[in-house]
This record gives structure tokens, C-alpha cells and sequence, in this order.
């Protein structure tokens, strides 16, 4: 099944006013951002980043507003690419004056129906390995629904088992015919997608050990993106890169400066492959399964190598601490490259055989709402976010807007990877508790990516407690 409507146009206008139309939303965003002083000159050609001072999240803010003026809403390429006025203007136009373009909108109703009922299948408690994972699933309950994909544009795709593990097979054909050695990585520079998911599987299917790495979003920070995921493949000795279209021309200028590299391949034409012929290659407990990197925020980006022992056994505990049951739905927008949305919003439902709804982490920032609307029309039980998401929440999604949400069945939304402040829970659960939404919900958890991630988790549905601690006593004397 497939959410989708048609169709909307927006009035037309002149290329002046619209521009007009456009630098008012832009000087609105400024002044905004620097607390009404402004930040410089608003002209059509105007750099966001450098002139203006806007950062990625006040650029999504910019597109939304400039999309509500337009009556459209702009793509991911819109949010990543234009970096003047004039180049924002032009993906506005585009969409404003082209009647295919569909405004999407998949009813609370229609989501819930592509959701499979309570599995009657219990987690692979003797699996050693995350091919083991996916072999038991697909043997026990193949046409289970695993994942749905909320693709930017409303869309909702629901994946199988058997068809993850056909597309995941396709891929591992694919490497395997490009020489790919076992016990090698691959590189996966790909957005939120199909292609992602059966790509990090194939990998292991074929043998190799996937490294995910965050896919470009930036065209006028290409030198630094080069400079970061260079150091990256060379750490991780990369023997192949699999990323998309966009991503192409990085890709080639990466594959120059990393002497490993043998191949670039395309991820439409490795699922291209015919996934009906079994690939899989022994695996043991003791091999690899991930490279996961560190952000590199304060530093070179630091690899972690995590054996599929490491992989299952944190998976399966986080499984047990959050209580996961059948009946469970989780709601993930995190990115895939980073452990809590690849661990918390992936591989522990993947394990544990409840459905998981992921949407691209662009799809959240843009609109709040649709992480919560997700949760809300679901029905689902559990989630994962950073504490900023929180805030942006209630800054994004007025009050009007919260009581529309059924929030009532939510148990553990695991709130970790940065400090959380007892502020933001505060102001969260204050705004959403017309919503149904529990303060013993707002589930505080810490993880690390050399500990695989998960660390510590509360009891569930204990609301999260606070002590006050005196930090010159403790800095001094220990």
C-alpha cells in the first residue's frame, strides 16, 4: 500500500514578487536568528551561510517558511543545495508552477493500516550473528511488515522480511561479482532508504563489513565533506563505496584519494541484481559487523569495530530494557549513520520483530509535527531522539495543534546522545500532555558508540529523576 493524493497549484505571481515575497521571509528568518539586529544585506544573491550567518537549522526554518508563503513544500534537494535567494527561488517556482507536483498527505488511518498485527513469533534468542537475525525472520514470518519507509514526499512504503532479504541479496550479488573480499568493508554513503537498509545487509550477506558513513547534504561544503569521509575510508581501509546519483562526482574524487578504493558502485544498479539467488557467506559470532565512526566533532572521526557478538548482545539487552513486546511500534527519523538512530531506531526492532516506522532526519527537521503525527497515528509504543528534538518540538507544534495527537500509548521515547535537561522535559511534556503523552514516556537512557551504544536505561515507565550536584567540591576534592 502506498499513501498518496494529488494535486495542488499556487496562484500564480511575477518573477518580482516573487522574489519580494521570498527576501521578506528571508529578513524575517535573520532578525529571528540574531535577535533583531539583523545579519547583514538581504539581496537576491546573498550567500545564507556566509553573509547572513544561517546555520542548517535556521535554513530549514528558512525553507518552511518560504514554502508556507508559496503553498508548497520543498524538497530535500531544496534544503540542501540553494544557498542564495535566487537558487531557493527557482526549487519554489518549480514546484509552485508544475500540476504533477503532489501535495501528499497519508491519513492517520491508511498509516495504521500497513502496520501487521502482534507477531506470535518470539525474538531469535539463540541468534549469534545479525545474517542469523534476518535468516529467522525470514523463515518464520516472511511477509511480516519490518519497516515502513515515510519517504520525504508523505509517501509511507511498507518493507517486508522477504523483501528486504531479496533486495539484500540482490546487493550482496552485486558486490560479490565486483570481487569484494570477506572480511573487507564497504563504504555506504546513502540517504534514508531501501537501498540503504539492503545495502548495509548485503554487505554482510556477501561477507564484508559495512561502515556507514552520513551521504553529502551540503554542495558548497563539498571540500570539507571530501576532507572528512577521506580520512574515513582510508582508516577503514574501504575496499568498495556504495552510494547514489547525487553523491557521485564526491564519490569518484574520494575513490582518488584513497588508493583501497576499487570500486564505486550505484545502489539502483546493485538491487538491479536478481535477489533470488542465495549469496550469503558463513558468518561467525567473532566477525565483524560494523565500523561505527565517531561525529569527529572535537577531533579526526575515531572508527569502533564491533564484532556481530558486540551487535547482539547489545541489541538483545536494550531489546529486554525497553521492554519491547509484539504489540510494540517504534518511530525513528534519526540518521542511519549515527548508532542511536541505527541501533535504537533499526537493529533493536529488527531483532526483537516489531514494525519500525523511519523517516529521513530532513523530514523531522523540516516539520516536527510528522515525527509526532507518525507516533500519533501509528499508534505506536516507542521511539529514540537527542534532546534537542524535544525543544524544536515545542517551538514547531502550538498547542492548538498537540491536542489533535494521541500520544497516550507512547511508553519509552529514549532520550540520549547529548545532555538532557530537565528544562526541556518540562516544557515537553507540558505542551503535549493534552496529547495523552506520560512524563514517565520521556525515556532518559546513555550510550556511547565504543559500547556498541547502549549503556544505562531507567526501569520503564519511572519518570526521570534529578539530583543537584555541587561541582567545585566535586572538581576539588574528587
Amino acid at each position: 500500500m502506498l499513501c498518496r493524493v494529488t494535486t495542488a497549484r499556487s496562484p500564480s505571481s511575477t518573477a518580482a514578487s516573487d522574489m519580494a515575497r521570498l527576501l521578506a521571509a528571508v529578513r524575517a528568518v535573520v532578525l529571528d536568528v540574531s535577535d533583531g539586529r539583523g545579519l547583514g544585506l538581504v539581496t537576491p544573491d546573498v550567500s545564507f551561510e556566509r553573509e547572513l550567518g544561517l546555520g542548517s537549522l535556521e535554513r530549514v526554518e528558512l525553507a518552511i517558511r518560504a514554502g508556507d508563503a508559496f503553498g508548497v513544500q520543498l524538497s530535500e534537494e531544496a534544503f540542501s543545495t540553494a544557498d542564495t535567494p535566487r537558487q531557493l527561488l527557482a526549487f519554489l517556482q518549480a514546484q509552485s508552477y508544475d500540476a504533477k507536483t503532489p501535495v501528499v498527505s497519508c491519513t492517520g488511518a491508511a498509516r495504521a493500516a500497513l502496520l501487521p498485527g502482534p507477531s506470535s513469533v518470539p525474538p531469535p534468542a539463540d541468534a549469534a550473528t545479525l545474517v542469523d537475525i534476518l535468516t529467522y525472520h525470514v523463515r518464520t514470518q516472511p511477509d511480516r511488515v519490518h519497516i515502513v519507509l515515510e519517504d520525504d514526499d508523505g509517501s509511507a512504503i511498507p518493507i517486508t522480511y522477504a523483501a528486504l532479504y531479496r533486495a539484500a541479496t540482490a546487493v550482496g550479488q552485486g558486490l560479490r561479482a565486483h570481487g569484494l573480499v570477506r572480511g573487507r568493508t564497504v563504504a555506504i554513503m546513502l540517504p534514508t532508504s531501501l537501498g540503504y537498509f539492503a545495502t548495509f545487509l548485503g554487505v554482510l550477506l556477501a561477507g564484508g563489513v559495512p561502515v556507514p558513513l552520513y551521504p553529502p547534504m551540503r554542495l558548497d561544503r563539498i571540500a570539507e565533506y571530501i576532507g572528512r569521509c577521506t580520512k574515513i575510508l582510508t582508516n577503514a581501509d574501504a575496499q568498495i563505496l556504495v552510494t547514489f546519483d547525487r553523491a557521485a562526482r564526491v564519490a569518484d574524487i574520494a575513490r582518488d584519494r584513497v588508493t583501497s578504493i576499487e570500486h564505486v558502485l550505484a545502489v539502483d544498479a546493485l538491487l538491479a541484481n536478481d535477489g533470488r539467488v542465495p549469496v550469503q557467506v558463513d558468518v561467525e559470532a567473532s566477525d565483524t559487523a560494523l565500523i561505527q565512526y565517531t561525529s569527529g566533532s572535537t577531533g579526526d572521526p575515531k572508527g569502533v569495530e564491533l564484532t556481530h557478538a558486540n551487535v547482539v548482545a547489545n541489541i538483545r539487552a536494550a531489546t529486554e530494557g525497553c521492554g519491547l513486546v509484539p504489540e510494540d511500534v517504534v518511530v525513528s527519523w534519526l540518521p542511519l549513520y549515527h548508532d542511536m538512530g541505527l541501533i535504537g531506531g533499526w537493529l533493536m526492532p529488527f531483532y526483537a520483530g516489531v514494525p519500525t516506522v523511519i523517516m529521513s532526519p530532513l523530514a523531522f527537521l523540516s516539520r516536527p509535527i510528522r515525527w509526532l503525527g507518525a507516533l500519533s497515528d501509528y499508534r505506536a509504543t516507542c521511539s529514540v531522539s537527542p534532546n534537542f528534538a524535544f525543544d524544536l518540538c515545542v517551538k514547531r507544534i502550538d498547542a492548538a495543534t498537540a491536542v489533535g495527537l494521541h500520544l497516550g500509548q507512547v511508553r519509552a521515547v529514549l532520550n540520549g546522545s547529548e545532555p538532557i535537561l530537565p528544562a526541556t522535559l518540562d516544557r515537553f511534556v507540558a505542551r503535549f500532555a493534552a496529547s495523552g503523552l506520560r512524563r514517565e514516556a520521556i525515556f532518559c537512557a546513555y550510550g556511547l558508540v565504543e559500547n556498541m551504544v547502549a549503556v544505562t536505561f531507567p526501569p520503564v515507565l519511572r519518570a526521570a529523576r534529578g539530583d543537584r550536584i555541587e561541582w567545585a567540591p566535586v572538581s576539588a576534592e574528587g
